[in-house]
């Protein structure tokens, strides 16, 4: 799905501030390589951009970046990283959430890894001063329209699910979510007064034909590679967007027999996930629906911290992180918990790269360290060993370096 073409950024709408860009260091201004190029007999070389951004943001990057080296390197695969500002730290930087120079290295790049973005201390930030606008820009400028979330809850941490044993065991399920479209994006929106001098918020609920036929085109191949099973997930009883998207979805179905489809409101998805969450193996969904239903997911695998996810587009760059926060609350002391970015980074490999097999290492390592016990904070149960956001990755990267090579 994602290729490695450059996309278009159109900067027209993102405030720059003039004559700031001399505060980005040295450090932020390593300049793009040529992406892919050769670099000895046997290797391939990626040009991956590093957006580490806010809270435990750069703690999860830096340990992600070493796993994803290692990974890579017994793979064949050599990596060039840029390191960028974004978010908080960029607009401490330049004032901008999201700086030119941090879209040219995005756009220019073979994949981009994101840690995290946002925090307590831009909250009364104006709306398009705030953190959080820089992914909100990413993901439109970038076209990522596709994002894949999976929840799978690991034989070593079902009993850290807070669901009976027996409901959460064996639950492996693919959220597809529409990124780039719905009430997030459509217009009219904004607070305007009405005919009373009363304040009023809009947001609109918007969804063009082949905007669905994307999203769903991609469901529909996920889950042909999965078990063959696909949940679509609307409000169809209430809202004409969703009366749409039912309508299109159907009509798609008949170009993938192999793919089983079935329909179900989003209040009853929700009330599912939780009563029989195995019944699920593939879901498509819209952008504010899917946004709520993967979070409620991730919660049946134990830990968000345990979630990567990755955002794709027909042409360019992937853009691939964790789906947690910034957790501002325990950013610098070592209590994060990195897998999440880990596994992020392993989708990296799969979906923006194309390397499979550098993927596995990468999925089977999470697994064996967690395997030998070892738990950050928020998946720690008695019994095992708690560790901290650095030895989480040092034991992960101990398993990618023991590992013989994967097969897929």
């Amino acid at each position: 799905m994602a290729a490695f073409l450059q996309t278009n950024i159109r900067m027209s709408s993102i405030k720059i501030v003039p004559g700031k860009y001399s505060a980005l260091t040295d450090h932020y201004r390593t300049p793009c390589r040529v992406r892919c190029a050769a670099s000895s007999p046997g290797k391939k070389r990626f040009n991956i951009a590093l957006l580490p951004g806010d809270g435990i943001g750069p703690e999860v990057i830096a340990v992600a970046k070493t796993v994803l080296q290692k990974a890579g390197s017994l793979e064949g695969l050599e990596f060039d990283f840029q390191e960028m500002p974004v978010g908080g730290a960029a607009l401490d930087l330049v004032g901008v959430p999201m700086p030119e120079e941090t879209f040219t290295a995005a756009k220019q790049s073979d994949a981009i890894l994101l840690g995290a973005i946002g925090g307590y201390k831009w909250d009364k930030n104006e709306k398009h001063l705030r953190p959080e606008m820089a992914l909100f820009y990413l993901r439109r400028d970038l076209k990522v329209f596709a994002n894949l979330r999976p929840a799978t809850v690991l034989p070593e941490l079902v009993d850290a699910s807070t669901l009976k044993k027996e409901v959460a065991e064996g639950v492996d399920m693919m959220i597809v979510r529409e990124l780039t479209g719905g009430i997030y994006f459509g217009e009219p929106r904004g607070i305007k007064i009405n005919e009373n001098g009363e304040e009023v918020g809009i947001s609109t609920e918007i969804y063009a034909a082949h905007e669905i036929d994307r999203i769903a085109r991609v469901a529909f191949e996920t889950a042909r590679k999965r078990r063959g099973k696909l949940c679509s997930v609307d409000k169809a009883n209430v809202l004409d967007a969703s009366i749409l998207w039912r309508k299109r979805v159907t009509a798609l179905a008949s170009e993938y027999p192999d793919v089983e489809l079935s329909h179900m409101y989003v209040d009853n998805a929700a009330m599912q996930l939780i009563r029989d969450p195995k019944q699920f193996d593939t879901i498509v969904t819209n952008n504010i629906f899917g946004d709520i239903l993967s979070d409620e997911a991730s919660m049946i695998t134990g830990s968000i911290g345990m979630l990567p996810s990755a955002s794709l587009s027909e042409s360019g760059p992937g853009l691939f992180e964790p789906i947690h926060g910034s957790a501002p609350d325990i950013a610098g002391q070592d209590k994060a918990n990195p897998l999440a970015t880990i596994l992020s980074a392993a989708m990296l490999l799969k979906y923006g790269l194309g390397e499979e097999k550098a993927a596995k290492r990468i999925e089977d390592a999470v697994a064996d360290a967690l395997s030998k016990g070892f738990r950050t904070g928020d998946i720690y149960s008695p019994g095992n060993k708690l560790v901290g956001c650095k030895e989480m990755g040092e034991e992960v990267l101990k398993s990618v370096d023991s590992k013989v090579p994967a097969t897929v």
